[in-house]
């Protein structure tokens, strides 16, 4: 099993930025694909961005692409989303997920995601 517990959400105003932090434990491997999606009320819960386990590969939705940046720290299994320029369509519950394996083709699946953590709020007022 892999644990994992975001943080880092909170209330900003628009153009602002946050920076969130996902912490992985349990039986995490340095090789797992991570990933950033996000839960805005009454919609589907949608890809944000991925990041393979060496960091190599990187992917963003359109919408947030030049704004946010995944990264990672594997010897202190983290994941970071940093989310500048932030706008009030970027309000919603954001999840971290994890995967054993990267793959380019369904990177951005919630149904390929094998572990979720509980979420974290965003809230960006105009």
């Amino acid at each position: 099993q892999v644990q994992l517990v975001e943080s880092g959400g909170g209330l900003v105003q628009a153009g602002g930025s946050l920076r969130l932090s996902c912490e992985a434990s349990g039986r995490t491997r340095s090789t797992y694909a991570m990933a950033w999606f996000r839960q805005a009320p009454g919609k589907e819960r949608d890809f944000v961005a991925a990041i393979s386990g060496s960091g190599g590969r990187t992917n963003y939705a359109d919408s947030v692409k030049g704004r946010f940046t995944i990264s990672r720290d594997n010897a202190k299994n983290m994941v970071y989303l940093q989310m500048n320029s932030l706008k009030p369509e970027d309000t919603a519950v954001y999840y971290c997920a994890a995967r054993p394996l990267y793959s380019s083709a369904s990177y951005y699946l919630t149904n390929k995601y094998d572990y979720w953590g509980q979420g974290t709020q965003v809230t960006v007022s105009s």
